[in-house]
Parts: C-alpha cells; sequence; structure tokens
C-alpha cells in the first residue's frame, strides 16, 4: 500500500512553515510565502509545466498575485487541467476522512424535468426520515429546484439550499413513490458519509450470482468498507460482478488499488496495476522510485474475475477511471451508461503548515500496457441513460438493467446506441475538488 506525499526539502529553503517532516501545528505561514512555495512546485513538478502559463511567470511576475489560490489559478494549463487546486488544511483533511456537512444528497433531473433523489447517504438525516433515490423534490423553501436544473444553474441550485453549514434549515416538499406529498424540514449536519451505497447480490437467469456495488468514493473509510462488502460478495458465491461508479469522482489512488484487487484476485497479486508517469523534467528521477508503481495486492476476500460490467456517467472520474484502465489489460471490462469525465492525470500533495495543501497535477496515470492517454473520457459499451426515477438496486433502472442483460445473454438490448438517450443536470453537495486522484503517505 502506498500513500506518497512528496514535501521536497526545497520546500523548507522557502519558509519553515512548510516542511518535508512532521506536520506542524504553527499556521502562521504568510500567504505570500505559501505563494513562493507553490510558485517552486509548479516550476518543477507540474505535470504542464512548460506551458506558457507556467513559463511566462517569473519570480519577479509572481508577486502580483498575493496568495497561493491566485497564483495556481494563473499558471493553471487551462486548456487540459480542469482539476489543479489549493486547499484549506483543515478542510481538506476532514473531507477526506469521509467528514461532510450537509443534508447528504445528490438531485437531479429525470427525462420529465422533474427534480429527484439521485443518490443519499445513509447518515443524512433525510435518510433516516425515509429519503431515497427516486423521490421527487417539488420544492426547497417554496423554491422550484428543477427550474435551476434545467438551467444548469449551479449558483440559483446553492441559493436555495444555502451553504454547507451545520444547522442550516431547510424545508422540502417531496412526492414519495407512492405519488403523496409529504413535508420534511432538516437540518444541515456534519456526519460520516459511506461510500458503498449498495452491496447486494442478484440471481441471474444462468443461476449465476452476480455481485453489485455502487461506490461513490477512494476515500480513508472506504477500505474497512469494500473489506466488508467483499466479505458479504464471497460469502454469496458470487461470480458475476457489476461496479456501478456512476457517481465516483476519485480520490486516493491506493483505493482504486484495493478495488482492482479484489475484483482481480490474488492470481494477478505483484503485477502491475497503474503506473505514474511524470513530467521530462522528473520522470527519470521519478522512474528510480518503487512507489510509482502500484502493483495488485492480496486480499482477504478475492473475487478472482474475468470480466466486469462498470455503470459510468460523466461523473465517473480519477480514480475510478483508472480502475477501469487499469483493468483492463487483465480481464474483460464492459461499461454501460455514459462517457466519463476524462482525467487521466492526477496529482501529488504538499502540505504548506497546518494552513494550506497545494494539489497541482504532477503525473498522468497508465497501466501495465502503458495505456491511459483518455482525456476524451471512455466510451460505454452500451450507452444509456441514468435512470433517477429508479432506486440502484431496482431492475428496471436502465443501465442496472442492461448490466444484468449483458451478464444473462453477453449482449446488451438493440447495439450500442439504439436506445434514446439523454443527459440532464446533476447537483451534489461535494466540493469540486473531490473531482481528482490523489496519492497521500498514510
Amino acid at each position: 500500500m502506498k500513500r506518497l506525499i512528496f514535501l521536497f526539502v526545497i520546500l523548507m529553503l522557502i519558509t519553515g512553515s512548510c516542511k518535508k517532516t512532521e506536520p506542524i501545528v504553527d499556521t502562521t505561514v504568510t500567504a505570500a510565502q505559501a505563494r513562493d512555495t507553490l510558485f517552486l512546485i509548479m516550476k518543477q513538478w507540474y505535470y504542464w509545466y512548460n506551458m506558457p502559463s507556467v513559463t511566462s511567470i517569473t519570480s519577479d511576475i509572481k508577486k502580483n498575485y498575493p496568495d497561493p489560490y491566485k497564483l495556481l489559478e494563473a499558471m493553471r494549463y487551462k486548456t487540459l487541467d480542469k482539476w489543479s487546486f489549493v486547499a484549506d488544511y483543515d478542510e481538506f483533511n476532514a473531507e477526506m476522512a469521509g467528514t461532510f456537512v450537509g443534508h447528504g444528497i445528490r438531485i437531479g433531473l429525470d427525462a420529465d424535468s422533474l427534480a429527484r433523489i439521485a443518490m443519499i447517504y445513509d447518515n443524512s438525516p433525510l435518510h433516516a426520515s425515509g429519503v431515497r433515490r427516486g423521490w421527487i423534490v417539488k420544492k426547497v423553501n417554496g423554491t422550484d429546484l428543477a427550474l435551476a436544473l434545467r438551467k444548469n444553474d449551479t449558483a440559483a441550485y446553492n441559493n436555495a439550499l444555502g451553504p454547507s453549514i451545520a444547522g442550516r434549515i431547510n424545508t422540502f416538499l417531496f412526492q414519495k413513490p407512492n405519488g403523496r406529498d409529504t413535508t420534511i424540514t432538516s437540518a444541515k449536519s456534519s456526519f460520516t458519509i459511506n461510500s458503498v451505497l449498495v452491496c447486494d447480490t442478484f440471481k441471474l437467469k444462468t443461476g449465476a450470482i452476480a455481485g453489485h456495488i455502487v461506490f461513490e468514493s477512494f476515500i480513508t473509510p472506504s477500505e474497512n468498507e469494500l473489506k466488508t462488502a467483499f466479505a458479504y460478495l464471497k460469502a454469496h458465491n458470487v461470480t458475476k460482478f457489476i461496479l456501478d461508479l456512476r457517481y465516483n469522482s476519485g480520490g486516493y489512488l491506493y483505493i482504486a488499488q484495493e478495488l482492482a484487487s479484489y475484483l482481480a484476485g490474488d492470481g494477478l497479486a505483484g503485477t502491475t496495476f497503474a503506473k505514474l508517469s511524470y513530467n521530462s523534467r522528473m520522470q527519470a528521477a521519478m522512474s528510480q522510485d518503487p512507489n510509482t508503481i502500484f502493483k495488485f495486492i492480496m486480499t482477504a476476500s478475492p473475487m478472482n474475475l474475468s470480466e466486469v460490467v462498470v455503470i459510468t456517467t460523466r461523473l465517473t472520474a480519477s480514480a475510478s477511471e483508472a480502475v477501469m484502465n487499469g483493468l483492463n489489460p487483465h480481464m474483460t471490462v464492459v461499461s454501460v451508461g455514459d462517457t466519463t469525465n476524462g482525467k487521466p492525470v492526477g496529482m501529488n500533495g504538499w502540505s504548506c503548515g497546518n494552513k494550506y495543501w497545494f494539489w497541482p497535477i504532477t503525473f498522468k496515470t497508465v497501466n501495465s500496457a502503458n495505456a491511459g492517454e483518455y482525456f476524451d473520457g471512455i466510451a460505454p459499451d452500451k450507452i444509456a441513460t441514468d435512470d433517477i426515477t429508479h432506486d440502484f438496486s431496482d431492475r428496471n433502472e436502465k443501465c442496472l438493467k442492461e448490466a444484468i442483460l449483458y451478464l444473462e445473454t453477453g449482449a446488451f438490448s438493440s447495439g450500442k446506441g439504439a436506445e434514446e438517450f439523454s443527459r440532464f443536470a446533476n447537483f451534489g453537495e461535494k466540493p469540486a475538488w473531490m473531482n481528482n486522484t490523489f496519492v497521500l503517505e498514510k
């Protein structure tokens, strides 16, 4: 298991508040000192270090940017880089530990332009009130959210639900699956999210047992959640598999390594799952570092699969795509849904005191066959709409229905794209920077 953090001596040359050793309590590092540290990182480690946005900013010009946030935005290679970011130290650590503040929901638009719950965490207060995927959200505090979704208006959506502050109260008017309206007043709260949203099995017409996991993020609690889920699936003699990554936008690469290892089985242990390819300035040095190769590992509940069906959407990104790409040379990976996000790159992290995290794109992820140039996303073998009118385990949900059909017959319905397909707005409460692959030290 590798969770690497590259905190180099070069940082120590800038300020005593940004070090390669143990995290420090001092948060007196100034915005200017942090900016200067980030400047050196971008010049040396940024994947696109030789692009004009980086080369044009000199030591003198960098002083025009008062803090690391503004400097990163100026240096970011905007043509391809939608992901590099600077984060508050405590906020980042909390998010990646699974701490969440909000209602714990994702709301989407269906084919009839109705706003519906697309996803909900188990520990959400709304989940305790019975709210599930597929419920219609008619109004929030009297505001019709469907209008904001139809316009893809993120600002209007966020204004309606308010800031991510524990105690913020919103009143929802829902329509339940039985057609009845219900009003629920709920306060945003702080809780630990579950990344395994669903773990169950299906008996196929062939008699085989298919395992089914809906996996939402690669974060610290995921390790134990996956251990529990795969122990359950192993005990139920699963021989087929559906991996639902439709809302999984990334996280720690070591969790992706573990997930892939459960699916592939112990026969691949020790072989390459993913390799990190750095920029031309750093590749020679990093190629000597064994920590840039992530290998399949032994697990307690190996599935030993030869094929997996993956459900994807445009939200499927980064570490999720790395799982698909990393498994591809070793087994048949078939996907249904929408083209993935297209993020074959990831980042190493630098902490600056206990005040900032710097996460610039530093590497491209490739598999054992050196394949990984999927900036346009990974296209599905079968196009199918994310059907938020049905819950994840409902056999009538369009993506799941196609996945089951494939496992039973070896083919999808009507070829790749004959079915009518629609893509609708879908908003969650997580920060945009969660759409990433992180390589971090344990």
